[in-house]
């Protein structure tokens, strides 16, 4: 599966692509945010990323900036049972939008998918990435949580989210945030 947004291209991971997954998500300050990926991230980590099998339900992307290359990730995955919004952007491209246009149309695809409710979630000490999810719509649950971060080796408190496809939304969040 492919999609386009006003400046980004998502699309899945090739095995090609894993030099530059590892050069965009190769930092601590990238992977510590994440829950799954592991730290060190290594080029082995980054081959069985580009490798994981695409969900037709549950979609995962590369974030593509055309003329640029990979930037970034967005996608889905499953927390209880739910569908979730997950995303992470290169630090040199940090503060120009991408994330919040990258998670928007992961949203358009979710509703295209038919999903009716997308949860999402970041650790307390990582407020940019709330700041996203309120961007396109999410509302907090009031539920604080704790979630296991491969990275940092143990639980860290985290906020969690929710976002309602089926309200009406404002298309505003979708467009260029930057």
């Amino acid at each position: 599966m492919f999609h386009r947004s006003e400046r980004l291209f998502l699309r899945p991971a090739f095995p090609e692509d894993c030099g530059a997954i590892l050069a965009g998500i190769g930092e601590e300050a990238i992977v510590r945010n994440l829950a799954r990926a592991p730290w060190p991230y290594s080029l082995e980590d980054a081959r069985s990323f580009a490798a994981l099998p695409q969900d037709k339900r549950l979609p995962h992307f590369l974030v593509t900036l055309p003329g640029v290359g990979v930037i970034g990730s967005a996608g889905m995955g499953e927390h209880e049972g739910e569908p979730e919004l997950g995303y992470w952007i290169a630090r040199q491209h940090w503060g120009r939008g991408y994330a919040t246009e990258a998670a928007g149309a992961v949203l358009h695809v979710a509703r295209m998918l038919g999903h009716r409710r997308v949860v999402a979630g970041h650790f307390v000490d990582n407020p940019a990435s709330g700041k996203v999810l309120r961007k396109i719509g999410f509302v907090p649950t009031g539920r604080g949580g704790q979630r296991f971060s491969a990275a940092r080796g143990h639980t860290v408190e985290s906020v969690e989210y929710a976002l309602d496809l089926e309200a009406d939304m404002d298309p505003a969040p979708f467009a260029r945030a930057a």
